[in-house]
């Protein structure tokens, strides 16, 4: 009885997603042609206003990471990581205000529908394109499948059903309702999504804080567990200098280089919402991240002898509250989950069709109907999204460093790009294929053989290399023709 308390909140949240998916088909199938099919389908025919671009950009950027992962590791290691998670505050202040209005202008001007348009707009080589595209599909895969196992553990942890019964559930659903509703069920789940976040984050928050008796209470006894909880540096000095200082880049400035929050600034109205998404945006992010990392903080005083960081969440959820209640509010960290995937799953797709079939078709002279892309588009998901359902069968631990190496490499590859492109006229495809190459092998090289620079981590290496690489690139190859700075400077 208690099982089926839990599971009917998400069951009928799941009926919700699927409505909503059903919905978005049906406005993407009035499209007359193929190319308002795959502005539909992709970004939503550039119609998000501002609250639905901040949850949009929230919501895909905070994932099983930050509501399991993450908190998970607070629950470890004390204060010191809820400090260093605060880092990710601006990340969408940076993302709309350095990138927002000029990508939006720009995009508009050369018809760019994703990242990968906007790369072969401002280099016009098809081989940055090609490892453009290659990129998101292996780095994004690697992020999906830590929120596939997230999502599984989730409801694993919540319900007690097996692992698997959770990963079929979870791993239906989002292929499901991404498939067939596009970007804009994807949107709009995700602004539903980010409501639930913020409300779940508050109710288990609120329950850590009276079963512990008070903040104060709370914080005499992780002093009791072990002082070193509530030192920036947390116990064995676990948080080190060189360590804060490689998370102001991989999860600070260095998030302009991530597709999946890039893409947004493709899909909004006009100034006033992409001005208002910013201001959202900021205080959205930044109250989900001290909730949910405080609940995992605080939640060792509570409910302690936690073993596996990433059950912390879920299990403290099901301790405190009641069965029904924590179906309800388990939802927040499923939706997180769930809003990160749709996100990577369009994007993937449309990497295979829209900026490989579709572009190539096109140059041939080949004309491919809405119905004919809206299939393949389907399939293409569905594809994507069983790939990584299979590895998910036999899951690693630890889901915040899947995420973080996923993160790191989109970074290393996109970052240079994506910023020197729109901000340097110099800037040219050779620059961009060594920063590409450059960046991309260096993190690879460093992480698999585990090496760290002073301490740091190894995006923070990869980022300067990557530079070095796109400066001189720029400099020995080709100058922009006059048509790509017209387009992009005006």
């Amino acid at each position: 009885m208690e099982n089926l308390n839990m599971i009917l909140p998400l069951f009928l949240y799941l009926i919700l997603v699927f409505g909503i998916a059903v919905w978005g088909k049906r406005v993407a199938d009035r499209a007359p042609d193929a190319g308002g099919f795959l502005e539909e389908y992709f970004i939503g025919g550039r119609s998000m206003g501002g609250f639905v671009l901040a949850m949009a950009i929230i919501t895909t950027y905070t994932s099983a990471s930050s509501f399991v992962g993450g908190p998970g590791v607070a629950y470890k290691l004390g204060l010191g990581w809820i400090l260093l998670a605060m880092i990710q505050v601006p990340t969408a202040f940076l993302t709309l205000g350095v990138l927002g209005k000029k990508f939006a202008i720009v995009a508009r001007k050369v018809n760019a529908v994703t990242i990968t348009d906007y790369l072969r707009a401002r280099y016009k080589n098809e081989l940055v394109v090609f490892l453009a595209s290659a990129a998101i599909l292996v780095f994004f895969m690697a992020s999906m499948l830590a929120q596939f196992i997230g999502g599984a553990r989730l409801f694993q942890t919540v319900t007690g059903y097996p692992y698997i019964v959770g990963l079929i559930i979870f791993g239906i659903t989002v292929v499901v309702y991404t498939t067939v509703g596009g970007f804009r069920a994807v949107v709009i789940t995700d602004t539903i999504q980010g409501c639930v976040m913020v409300c779940a984050s508050v109710a288990i928050l609120m329950a850590v804080v009276s079963a512990g008796g008070g903040m104060g209470k709370i914080m005499a006894t992780l002093s009791e567990i072990d002082p070193a909880l509530l030192t920036p540096t947390g116990p064995g000095n676990a948080i080190p200098k060189p360590f804060i200082l490689s998370f102001w880049v991989l999860v600070g400035f260095a998030v302009l280089g991530l597709p999946q929050t890039t893409q947004k600034c493709l899909g909004f109205r006009d100034a006033k919402s992409m001005n208002n998404g910013i201001i959202i945006g900021t205080f959205v992010v930044g109250f989900l991240l001290l909730t949910m990392h405080l609940v995992g903080a605080l939640g060792r005083a509570v409910v302690p002898g936690i073993e596996v960081g990433d059950l912390a969440v879920p299990t403290i959820t099901v301790r405190l509250l009641s069965p029904f209640w924590a179906g309800v509010f388990i939802a927040g960290p499923l939706a997180a989950i769930m809003s990160t995937v749709d996100s990577m799953l369009i994007i993937s797709s449309a990497a295979i069709v829209k900026d490989l079939y579709h572009h190539y078709a096109s140059k041939r002279g080949i004309v491919v109907s809405p119905r004919k892309l809206g299939t393949l588009s389907f399939m293409a998901t569905a594809v994507v999204g069983a790939i990584v359902f299979i590895a998910a069968l036999r899951p690693p631990s630890l889901l915040v460093w899947i995420n973080l190496f996923a993160f790191g490499g989109l970074e290393a590859v996109f970052f240079w790009p994506t910023v020197l492109g729109l901000y340097w006229k110099r800037a040219n495809a050779t620059g961009a294929l060594l920063s590409m190459a450059a960046g991309s092998g260096a993190f690879f090289w460093m992480m698999i053989h585990k090496i760290q620079l002073g301490g740091t981590h190894q995006i923070v290496p990869s980022i300067a290399i990557a530079l070095v690489a796109f400066l001189a690139g720029s400099y020995l190859g080709k100058k922009p023709d006059e048509e790509t700075i017209r387009a992009f400077w005006g």
